[in-house]
């Protein structure tokens, strides 16, 4: 291909390198496994660079850790706002690590601590699955969640406004 990405068609090589350098360009095999391979005229350092850009893209895509923290008496509001939240980063395809903080004397209760992890677990068994089942160290309850493939993912705590669809305007007016 030329600098202005038309095919040139099959060439010897001495044909292709003499056309690059008067352009000023590099020529660049770009697929050595087709018969005949296919090359380029381009620039080498920028196709390296759109190269490296375009790995950096893919390993980018991958899930990530999300973190959400809990107290042990958590007010019912605050923890459907941390499951919707906990859906959400789900649904995104990303992981969720949950912790439980215990401070003072709420140690000694730590039967309460397993209770709540086990109700967020339950709460989100339609969108993740425990990847780290709730375990304690030291003064924290930490258990990881991993998303559900996307066709068995449902959420169950959605906000109201996403929910309903939009209302139509009326054209009385």
């Amino acid at each position: 291909m030329g600098a202005t990405n038309e095919q040139l068609g099959i060439m010897k090589i001495q044909d292709a390198l003499r056309r690059a350098q008067s352009i000023g360009l590099d020529l660049v095999e770009v697929a050595p496994g087709a018969n005949p391979p296919v090359c380029k005229i381009v620039d080498f350092g920028k196709y390296r660079y759109d190269l490296s850009k375009q790995d950096k893209d893919r390993k980018s895509s991958g899930s990530k850790l999300k973190e959400i923290k809990f107290r042990v008496n958590i007010d019912p509001h605050d923890y459907m706002i941390k499951v919707r939240h906990a859906e959400e980063f789900l649904e995104k395809g990303n992981k969720v690590k949950a912790q439980l903080q215990f401070r003072g004397r709420e140690l000694s209760h730590k039967e309460l601590g397993y209770q709540l992890m086990t109700r967020l677990k339950d709460d989100l068994a339609t969108m993740g699955q425990a990847e780290m089942e709730p375990k304690l160290m030291g003064k924290s309850i930490s258990m990881t969640l991993s998303p559900l493939p996307i066709s068995k993912r449902k959420r169950r705590f959605a906000p109201p406004d996403e929910e309903l669809p939009p209302e139509p305007p009326d054209s009385e007016e």
